[in-house]
C-alpha cells in the first residue's frame, strides 16, 4: 500500500450530510486508490469490546440517572456518553454505542448544549471523525507515517483525520494550514513546514519517549486540547472584536433636532481609539470621517430603538448617531465604546489576537500613544507618529525590527522573548527611550550606539547569554535599574559598576561564586542588590555604603557583612549563615529574614533596631533570644519556630508585638507576664513544644487581652490550663489538639463567647461542654480521636459549617429538625456503635458516616492484611476544597492497589478531574507496557490531554503510588512505584525513618533550570515560571509548554518487612510538617484514618490555611511474600472511595454448580483511546474494558500456601470497572434531584458524588480460621483493609489496631455483624454501575454475649459450603454466608 499524498480533506468541496454540517471528504492516495472504508467497519472491534466488557450497551437506569446527576454537578460530560446508556441489543446498536462514546476534544461545553442536531446527525459526525481500521494499519506499518486532525475554520468542532508522512508539507495538506497550541494564538505554517513532524516534536517534548507511542498518540483526537491544525484561519469573535467592530448602519451627524441632518446608510468602524464613518456608502472609496473617542461620551438615545450617540471631547466636539439593526449589536458596540471613552491614555490592546498584520483602520488613530501587540505574529510598523509605548514581546521576530528605530517619540519598548541574537546600531536613534526590555533572548553583547540613549533609566537584559556586564552601560547617565538575571556571570567584578549610576542591580539566577570588591566610595549609588539563587559562599555587602535592600536568598553564604546606615531590609533565608555582621546599628531596618540557616544566636543589636517590624529567624539552631527582644517598641511579628529555644525572655515590657510564632521548640513554659504585658498580641502559635501549663491572661476579672488566635497543638497541656484561657474573651480560633485534656469545663467554655473555630482532637475528652451553645459565632468544631460518647448540641448554632467528630465512641445522636443553613461538612466516621439514618441529612454538602460492618470470607481465611489505608481532606480558610484523594485497594486484581493525592492550589477542577480519571488511565497503560517508569510516565502524559480545556489555563500537583505484584513471578515480592509532579509528595517509612519517593521539580534543580532556559522562559522574582507556577513539572498549565510539562519523577522500591507505611500528602501538608516529623507522628498510630487525620490536624495547628489532603497506607509485608508460590491471594473487602458515603455491602460469589465461572465484568479498568475522548467539554474519565480471556484458563489449582497467601480461591477475583469511589472537590451545590429516582449504591449530596463499586470474591477452599468481624468503610476519611484484610490472629496488625482510631478501651466497642438474606445479583461492569443498597430489614445486630455462638454457626456454614457444589444450582447463584 503506497503512502498518501496527505491531501487535506478540506481542499475539496465537502458534501453536506443533511444536518447542516459538512461531512469529511476522502483521504486519497497518490495512485488514486481510496483508503476509506465504511464507518461500520471502522470501529467494529472497538465497539464490540465496549459493549461486551464495559456493559454500556445494556446499562441500568441507575447509570443514566447518575449521568444526569453528574451533569447537574456542572461537570462536562459528553452528550454521547449519556446517550449510550440506553438499552440496546442488536449489532447495529453496538456500533452506535461505540461511535457515541467517541467525542471530539474540540467540542466546547457551550456548543454541546446549544446545537440543535438530532441524534443520528451527531453520531454521523462522530463516525466521520474515526480513522478506519485499514488507515490505522497503514499508519502502524511505518514509523514515518501518521495522522493529523484538521479542523475546518468554520466548524472547528469536527476534525477530519488526514493521513500523511514525515515528508508531507503543509502546502500539501491545505492551501493555508494553521497550528494552535493549548487553545491560544494560531500560527500560519509556511508551505514547506511539515505538520506531522511538528506534532511528533510536540509529543516528544511533552515527555513521550517511544516513537511508536508518539505515533499512537497522534491518532487520538483528544490531542486537540493541546495541539490542533486548522484548514484556514479560525474565526474568533472575541479576537476580531478586540481588533475592530464594523458594519453598515443608519448614521446621522449633528443634533437630532435639526431637520437638515438626515439618516443615511454608511459604513461604520470602531477601531483603535476612534469611530470611523465613511462619506459614501461603499467604505474605503471616499473620505473617512474620524471621531476620537478618548475622553468623549457614548450614550443611549431613548427616542430611537438600538441607537447610540458618539461624542468626541474638547470644545469643538462632534456627535454621530448610529442606529443598529439589533439589540445584540447595540449592546456590543456600547460595551466596547464605553471602554474607549473611559481610557485616560490613547491605548490599544491587541495582545493574543493571532495577528499577522495590523488592521489598516487602526492607523486612523493618529493620536495613539500606547500599543500592546504581545503574543502575535507580526513585525512593527512605523506609521504611528505619536507612539510612546510599544509592546512586541513574544512575537517570534527572530531579528530586531528596524522599523521601530524610526519612531522618535518612543519612551518604552518591550522586545522580550523574540529569539533576538543581536541589537543593531540604529537603536541609538531612539533618543527618548526610557525603558528598554530585551529579556528572554539570545544576546551576548550590546552595540556602542546604545550609549547615546541618555534618558534610558531601565534596561532589561535578563535571561540572555551575557558572561560579563557590558561596558557600554557606563555611558548611560540616567540608568537606575539594571536587570541581568539568568545570564552566565560567574564572577562579580564590582569595578564594572564603578562608573554606572545604577541604583537597582538584579543578578538573580546567575553562576556567581565570588565577588571582587572595589572601593566603597565608588559604589555609593547602589541602593538595592539582588543576588538570589547564585553560588556565593561569602558575601561582603559593606562595599555598598548606601545599600537599602539586600536579597541573597538560596545561596551557600556562611558569613554576611553589610553597612547598616541606610539598610531597610535583609532577605537572607536558605543559606548556611552562622554569623551576621551589620554595623553600625541599622536604625532604619524594618524587615529581616534569616530563616533556614545555621545561626546559633542572634546579634544583640537587634534590640536597638528602633524600626524593626518583622523578624523571621525560624529554622535555625537558636537556643536563646536576646533578653530585651520582647521589649521592642517597633517589633510587630516575630517568627522563631523550629529552633532549640528552651525559654523565652522573661522581660516583657508592653511590646507592640502582634504575632508571636515559636512553634517546634523545647519550651516548657511561657513568660508569666506574656499575656499581662503584651496588650497588642493578636496571634500566638506555641504548638509542638513541651508546655504543661499556660500563663494567666489577667490578674482580675477584667482583662485587656485582644488575643484572637491561639495555637497550642501537640503539647502536654492538662485540664488545669483551661481556666487560664477565660481571660481571652476575644478569642476566635483555639487549637488544643493532641494534648492531655480529659475535660473542658463547661463554665470556662461559656466565657469564650466569641469563639468561631475550636480543635480539641487527639485528647481524652468524653464530652464537649454543653455551654458551647454560648458561642453563637461558632462555625467549626473539630474533636476527632477522642472518647466522646454524647453528640454535642452544636447543630443549633446557625453559623455552624463543619463538625468533625470522627474516631470517637458515639452511639446515637439527636439532630434538630432544622439544620444550620451553612452546614457543609459532618464527619461521623470511626464511630462503630453509631446507628443513624443518614437519609435525613441529604442537604449537607459532605456527610460522612460508617457503613454497616460486614462479615466476608476474607476474615475466615485467617490471612493478614498486606496493606490498609485511611485518608482525609480538609478545606482551607476560603472554604474551598482544592484537593482530592484517590484510593483503590484492589486495583486491576487483588494483588494491586493504587493511591493518589491531587492539589489544585486555588482551583477545584483539576484535582477533581485527576481523581475521577487517573486510575482508569493507569489501568489501560498497564496493558501497553510493563516497565514501571514507562507506564507511570505515560499515565501522567495521557492525563494531560484528558484534562482538556481545563488543563490549558489551570494546573495542579499530583502524586500516585502503585503497589504491584508481578503476575509472571509468583514467588516475587510486592513493589511500590511512586510518581509525582508539582508539590504533592510520597514518603515511605522504612525502619522508622523517612525515605522520599518524590522529587520537587523547580528552578533550583540544575537540569530543570537548564531545560526551561532552552525554551526562553522568564523566571520572575518570586521564582515562578512566567509568573505562574514555581513547579517546572505539573499537571495542566499547558499554555506554559514547553517550559512546564507533566512528565513525572518515577521511583520504584521493593517492599520489605522493614517498610511500615507510606504517606501521600498535598502541598500544604509538607509545607507545615517535615517528613521526619510526619513519620514520627503517625508511626505508633495503628489506624490509617486516625493517622491521616492527625497529620492534617498537626498541619493546621502549625498554621497551614490551605486545603489539605493526606493518605496513610500501612504495610504488613512478611518475609514469606518473597517465597510464596500462590498466584492469587484472598480478595480484600470493597475498595475505599472518596465520596461522602460508603458502600453498604460486600457480596461474596460462589462458583456455580456446573463448575464454570460467572462471566466477570472486567479484570481491570481501561480507557480506549479510539472509543473515548475527554476534554473539559467532553466526558472525563470515560472508560472501556477489554475482553476477558477464556474462563477456563482462569481456574487455578488448589494448593497449600503460606500464611500471607492462604489457599487459592475456587475462582479468580474479578474487579468491576472503577471500583474506586470519589468525592468531588467542589464548593457549589448544583444538584437538582427532585425529578430523579435514587440510585442504588450511589450517594450524592450537593456537589459530591460517590459511585459504589460491586466487589465480589469467591470462597476459599481451605477451612476458615476463627476471626473477628472487621469494619470496612468507604468514607471521605476512613480506614481500609487491603489484601487479605481482616485477619484474625494471623495478621501482623491484629490485636493492636483500633478500627475507629479512638483512645477508648477496646471492650467498649460492640462488634456488629451484618447478615445479607439475599445475595445481590451479578451485574455487568461499567464505570457507573453500582450494587444496590442493603435493606435495613436484612440485617441485625448481634449482642456481645451471643457473638461467639454466631461465629461458630458461621464457621460451620462455611465448612459446609466448601463441599463440591451441587449441579442443581443455577449459573447465577451466589451462596452468601449469614
Amino acid at each position: 500500500m503506497k503512502k498518501p499524498s496527505g491531501l487535506s480533506v478540506a481542499r475539496g468541496t465537502p458534501a453536506d450530510d443533511g444536518g447542516g454540517h459538512l461531512a469529511p471528504s476522502r483521504v486519497e492516495a497518490k495512485n488514486g486508490n481510496s483508503l476509506s472504508h465504511s464507518a461500520s467497519t471502522a470501529g467494529s472491534s472497538a465497539s464490540n469490546r465496549t459493549v461486551a466488557s464495559n456493559g454500556r450497551g445494556s446499562s441500568s437506569n441507575s447509570s443514566s440517572s447518575l449521568l444526569l446527576r453528574r451533569r447537574r454537578l456542572k461537570r462536562n460530560l459528553s452528550a454521547a456518553a449519556a446517550a449510550t446508556t440506553t438499552t440496546t441489543s442488536t449489532a447495529a446498536s453496538a456500533v452506535t454505542a461505540a461511535c457515541g462514546a467517541k467525542m471530539n476534544s474540540a467540542l466546547s461545553s457551550a456548543s454541546l448544549h446549544t446545537r440543535s442536531l438530532d441524534r443520528k446527525t451527531l453520531l454521523k459526525h462522530r463516525q466521520n471523525m474515526q480513522l478506519q481500521s485499514a488507515d490505522r494499519e497503514w499508519v502502524r506499518a511505518d514509523l514515518h507515517r501518521g495522522s493529523i486532525h484538521v479542523h475546518d475554520r468554520l466548524t472547528p468542532s469536527y476534525p477530519r483525520p488526514v493521513l500523511c508522512t514525515m515528508d508531507t508539507t503543509a502546502g500539501e495538506v491545505a492551501p493555508t494550514l494553521y497550528v494552535q497550541l493549548h487553545g491560544e494564538a494560531v500560527r500560519r505554517l509556511s508551505p514547506d513546514e511539515r505538520p506531522l513532524q511538528i506534532q511528533n516534536d510536540f509529543l516528544f517534548k511533552l515527555g513521550f519517549k517511544d516513537p511508536w507511542r508518539v505515533q499512537e498518540e497522534g491518532l487520538n483526537t483528544e490531542i486537540g486540547s493541546l495541539l490542533r491544525f486548522y484548514a484556514g484561519k479560525p474565526q474568533s469573535i472575541e479576537s476580531s472584536e478586540r481588533v475592530q467592530l464594523s458594519g453598515t448602519y443608519n448614521v446621522r451627524k449633528g443634533k437630532l433636532q435639526l431637520p437638515v441632518n438626515r439618516w443615511t446608510r454608511r459604513q461604520v468602524i470602531l477601531c483603535g481609539t476612534c469611530l470611523i464613518v465613511s462619506s459614501v456608502k461603499e467604505s474605503q472609496t471616499g473620505k473617512m470621517h474620524i471621531l476620537p473617542l478618548i475622553g468623549g461620551k457614548v450614550e443611549e438615545v431613548k427616542k430611537h430603538n438600538h441607537c447610540l450617540a458618539f461624542s468626541s471631547a474638547g470644545p469643538q466636539s462632534q456627535t454621530y448617531y448610529v442606529s443598529f439593526d439589533s439589540f445584540t449589536e447595540h449592546l456590543r458596540w456600547h460595551r466596547h465604546a464605553a471602554k474607549m471613552v473611559s481610557q485616560r491614555i490613547n491605548s490599544v490592546d491587541l495582545s493574543c489576537c493571532s495577528l499577522e498584520q495590523l488592521p489598516p483602520n487602526l492607523f486612523y488613530s493618529h493620536d495613539l500613544t500606547h500599543l500592546n501587540l504581545k503574543h502575535n505574529f507580526l513585525p512593527a510598523d512605523q506609521r504611528f507618529s505619536r507612539l510612546r509605548s510599544l509592546n512586541l514581546s513574544n512575537n517570534h521576530l527572530g531579528q530586531f525590527p528596524l522599523a521601530i528605530c524610526d519612531i522618535p517619540t518612543l519612551t518604552e519598548v518591550n522586545l522580550s522573548c523574540n529569539y533576538l541574537a543581536s541589537v543593531p546600531s540604529s537603536v541609538g536613534a531612539m533618543t527618548n527611550l526610557q525603558t528598554f526590555l530585551l529579556d528572554g533572548n539570545s544576546l551576548d553583547e550590546l552595540p556602542n550606539e546604545l550609549g547615546s540613549l541618555q534618558r534610558l533609566s531601565y534596561l532589561g537584559l535578563s535571561f540572555n547569554q551575557f558572561s560579563h556586564v557590558p561596558q557600554v552601560l557606563e555611558r548611560l547617565a540616567s540608568m537606575e535599574k539594571l536587570c541581568m538575571a539568568g545570564n552566565n556571570l560567574e564572577t562579580l567584578i564590582l569595578q564594572n559598576f564603578r562608573l554606572l549610576r545604577v541604583k537597582h542591580i538584579d543578578l538573580r539566577l546567575n553562576k556567581i561564586s565570588s565577588m571582587v570588591p572595589d572601593e566603597p566610595d565608588l559604589l555609593r549609588h547602589v541602593t538595592q542588590l539582588d543576588v538570589r539563587d547564585n553560588r556565593l559562599t561569602d558575601l561582603d555587602a559593606s562595599v555598598f555604603p548606601r545599600l537599602e535592600v539586600l536579597h541573597c536568598e538560596r545561596n551557600r553564604i556562611a558569613g554576611l557583612k553589610a553597612k547598616g546606615c541606610l539598610l531597610k531590609g535583609i532577605y537572607a533565608s536558605n543559606n548556611e549563615l552562622r554569623q551576621l555582621d551589620v554595623s553600625p546599628v541599622p536604625s532604619n531596618l524594618s524587615y529581616m529574614d534569616v530563616s533556614r540557616n545555621h545561626m546559633e544566636s542572634l546579634p544583640d543589636w537587634l534590640c536597638e533596631a528602633k524600626k524593626l517590624e518583622v523578624l523571621d529567624v525560624s529554622h535555625n539552631l537558636i537556643a536563646e533570644l536576646p533578653a530585651r527582644l520582647l521589649c521592642s517598641n517597633s517589633l510587630r511579628k516575630l517568627s522563631a519556630g523550629h529552633n532549640q529555644l528552651q525559654k523565652l525572655p522573661e522581660r516583657v515590657e508592653r511590646p507592640l508585638l502582634e504575632v508571636l510564632d515559636v512553634q517546634h521548640n523545647q519550651l516548657v513554659e511561657l513568660p508569666c507576664n506574656l499575656f499581662l504585658k503584651s496588650d497588642s498580641l493578636r496571634c500566638v502559635n506555641v504548638s509542638a513544644n513541651k508546655l504543661e501549663h499556660l500563663p494567666p491572661s489577667s490578674l482580675s476579672e477584667e482583662s485587656h487581652s485582644i488575643l484572637q488566635e491561639l495555637y497550642l497543638t501537640n503539647n502536654r497541656l492538662t485540664d488545669k490550663c483551661v481556666p487560664m484561657l477565660t481571660g481571652h474573651s476575644h478569642l476566635r480560633v483555639l487549637h488544643m489538639a493532641y494534648n492531655h485534656l480529659q475535660t473542658f469545663p463547661a463554665s470556662k467554655m461559656a466565657k469564650l463567647e466569641e469563639l468561631e473555630e475550636v480543635d480539641l482532637s487527639g485528647n481524652m475528652l468524653k464530652t464537649v461542654p454543653t455551654t458551647i451553645m454560648n458561642c453563637r459565632r461558632m462555625h467549626t468544631l473539630i474533636a476527632h480521636s477522642n472518647a466522646i460518647e454524647v453528640f454535642p448540641e452544636v447543630m443549633q448554632l446557625m453559623e455552624m459549617k463543619c463538625v468533625d467528630l470522627s474516631c470517637n465512641e458515639l452511639s446515637e445522636i439527636t439532630l434538630p429538625e432544622n439544620l444550620p443553613p451553612k452546614l457543609q461538612e459532618l464527619d461521623l466516621t470511626g464511630n462503630p456503635r453509631l446507628n443513624l439514618d443518614h437519609k435525613t441529612l441529604d442537604n449537607i454538602r459532605c456527610f460522612r458516616i460508617d457503613p454497616p460492618p460486614t462479615f466476608s470470607s476474607n476474615e475466615a481465611s485467617g490471612g493478614p492484611a498486606v496493606w490498609s489505608h485511611g485518608y482525609t481532606e480538609a478545606s482551607g480558610v476560603k472554604n474551598k476544597l482544592c484537593v482530592a484523594a484517590l484510593s483503590v485497594n484492589s486495583f486491576c486484581g487483588s494483588r494491586e492497589a493504587l493511591y493518589g493525592v491531587f492539589d489544585g492550589d486555588r482551583n477545584v477542577e483539576v484535582p477533581y478531574l485527576l481523581q475521577c480519571t487517573m486510575n482508569d488511565v493507569l489501568a489501560e497503560e498497564l496493558h501497553k507496557t510493563k516497565s514501571e517508569e514507562d507506564y507511570m510516565t505515560n499515565t501522567f502524559l495521557v492525563m494531560q490531554r484528558k484534562l482538556g480545556t481545563a488543563g490549558q489555563k489551570l494546573g495542579g500537583s499530583a502524586a500516585l503510588c502503585h503497589i504491584r505484584h508481578d503476575p509472571t513471578d509468583p514467588g516475587g515480592c510486592f513493589t511500590l512505584t511512586a510518581a509525582n509532579v508539582g508539590k504533592c509528595q510520597a514518603i515511605l517509612c522504612r525502619d522508622g525513618k523517612p525515605l522520599s519517593l518524590s522529587l520537587l521539580h523547580n528552578v533550583g534543580l540544575e537540569d530543570e533550570y537548564r531545560r526551561i532556559r532552552q525554551h526562553r522562559a522568564i523566571i520572575t522574582e518570586d521564582n515562578k515560571v512566567n509568573g505562574v507556577t514555581d513547579s517546572t513539572r505539573i499537571m495542566g498549565y499547558s499554555f506554559l509548554y514547553p517550559s512546564v510539562i507533566p512528565c513525572p519523577y518515577v521511583q520504584t522500591v521493593t517492599l520489605s518487612p522493614q517498610d511500615e507505611f507510606f504517606i501521600l500528602g498535598s502541598r500544604g501538608l509538607w509545607d507545615a510538617v517535615s517528613p521526619t516529623e510526619a513519620v514520627e507522628a503517625v508511626r505508633n498510630v495503628p489506624d490509617g484514618l486516625a493517622a491521616a487525620k492527625k497529620l492534617c490536624t498537626l498541619a493546621q495547628g502549625y498554621g497551614c490555611t490551605d486545603s489539605l489532603s493526606a493518605v496513610v497506607v500501612q504495610l504488613s509485608v512478611s518475609e514469606d511474600c518473597c517465597s510464596c508460590c500462590c498466584s492469587e491471594p484472598p480478595q480484600p473487602p470493597p475498595s475505599p472511595g472518596l465520596g461522602p458515603y460508603p458502600p453498604s455491602s460486600s457480596a461474596i460469589k460462589e462458583r456455580p454448580s456446573d463448575g464454570s465461572l460467572p462471566v466477570p465484568p472486567s479484570s481491570c479498568s481501561e480507557i480506549s483511546s479510539e472509543i473515548s475522548t475527554s476534554e473539559m467539554s467532553s466526558e472525563v474519565g470515560s472508560t472501556a474494558s477489554s475482553d476477558e480471556p477464556p474462563q477456563s484458563s482462569l481456574l487455578p489449582s488448589a494448593r497449600s500456601c503460606c500464611a500471607l497467601h492462604p489457599a487459592c480461591l475456587a475462582s479468580s477475583f474479578q474487579r468491576q470497572l472503577s471500583s474506586a469511589t470519589f468525592s468531588s472537590a467542589l464548593s457549589d451545590n448544583g444538584l437538582d434531584s427532585e425529578d430523579e429516582e435514587p440510585i442504588a449504591g450511589v450517594f450524592s449530596n450537593g456537589s459530591r458524588v460517590e459511585v459504589e463499586a460491586d466487589v465480589h470474591c469467591l470462597k476459599a477452599e481451605s477451612n476458615p480460621t476463627d476471626s473477628s468481624p472487621t469494619t470496612s468503610t468507604t468514607m471521605h476519611t476512613r480506614s481500609w483493609q487491603g489484601v487479605g484484610a481482616g485477619g484474625g490472629d494471623g495478621g501482623k496488625l491484629a490485636g493492636k489496631r483500633r478500627i475507629n482510631g479512638s483512645v477508648a478501651r477496646q471492650e467498649k466497642s460492640h462488634n456488629l455483624i451484618e447478615v445479607a438474606a439475599d445475595a445481590p445479583s451479578k451485574k455487568s461492569g461499567g464505570y457507573f454501575t453500582a450494587p444496590a443498597q442493603p435493606d435495613p430489614d436484612d440485617q441485625f445486630i448481634i449482642p456481645p454475649e451471643l457473638e461467639e455462638e454466631v461465629k461458630e454457626i458461621m464457621k460451620q456454614h462455611q465448612q459446609k459450603q466448601q463441599k463440591p457444589p451441587g449441579t442443581d444450582q443455577p449459573t447465577d447463584y451466589y451462596d452468601t454466608p449469614l
